[in-house]
């Protein structure tokens, strides 16, 4: 389709102006980074994969009700999204105890938490998107409390759609994180699942072997991202076994 108005670049996606209005489309890169941008790659078919799996996820978070910005994909690397007005949080769920929540409490990576723990950063690149509380958020107006309210009650929803999606291709669900959006419907506010959910936003490990299946791959120097994330995809059947190598070929 024609290229239309950049609207933003981030660290991995471009969101341009959609062919409709309240519409964008949101085009996957390859590029990798971690460490607040400090580490950074590009990685061949990453885009396509995340693409397809974020494709996958919102799909079945529409299905069962949790309403996303997600339309529809468009072609191997862009995908339909309804225009929304982000809420200045990374909302992170963790069944386990991984990455930072590791280091910051000394509990040993890979410890099952006695239940999901919710926590709120702030998103701020040049910050380091800092951990927040629910009173900061109130504070400074980034959210209302019924809004707090909604946006647990999506995460625990999503967490518990990932969770057994996951647990039936064999894959643990460590953690991820999402982003959510506010749409407005004449006078009336909703809030939808934005963004993306794929290996890039959530730890996902093997559960027989441990092995990693995620952004940690990149982050640890521990294999090829794409192989990790077209491993997660072909358990998932988003991708044919015989696509597994070539993930730039899909459409």
């Amino acid at each position: 389709m024609a290229r239309r108005k950049k609207i933003y670049e981030g660290k991995a996606k471009i969101l341009y102006e959609g062919p409709e209005p309240g519409t964008i489309v949101q085009y996957f890169k390859d590029d990798a980074t971690a460490f607040n941008a400090e580490k950074k790659d590009v990685i061949d078919g990453k885009g396509v994969l995340n693409n397809r799996l974020s494709e996958f996820f919102m799909t079945g978070l529409n299905q069962i009700g949790v309403p996303t910005h997600f339309i529809r994909r468009l072609n191997m690397r862009e995908q339909l999204v309804r225009n929304c007005e982000i809420v200045p949080l990374e909302i992170i769920v963790r069944n386990y105890a991984a990455g930072t929540m590791s280091k910051r409490l000394g509990i040993a990576e890979g410890t099952q938490l006695p239940r999901p723990i919710v926590e709120y950063c702030y998103k701020d690149d040049a910050l380091g998107d800092p951990l927040v509380t629910e009173e900061h958020i109130a504070a400074f107006g980034w959210a209302s409390q019924q809004d707090m309210d909604d946006i647990l009650s999506l995460a625990l929803r999503v967490n518990d759609f990932m969770s057994g999606m996951m647990l039936a291709v064999g894959i643990r669900l460590v953690d991820f994180k999402i982003e959510i959006g506010r749409v407005f419907e004449g006078d009336f506010q909703r809030l939808i699942v934005a963004d993306e959910i794929s290996p890039d936003s959530c730890r996902l490990w093997d559960i027989e072997t441990g092995q990693k299946l995620d952004k940690d791959v990149f982050r640890r120097d521990l294999g090829s991202l794409t192989d990790a994330y077209s491993e997660v995809a072909r358990r998932l059947g988003v991708l044919p076994k015989s696509n597994v190598a070539k993930p730039t070929l899909i459409n």
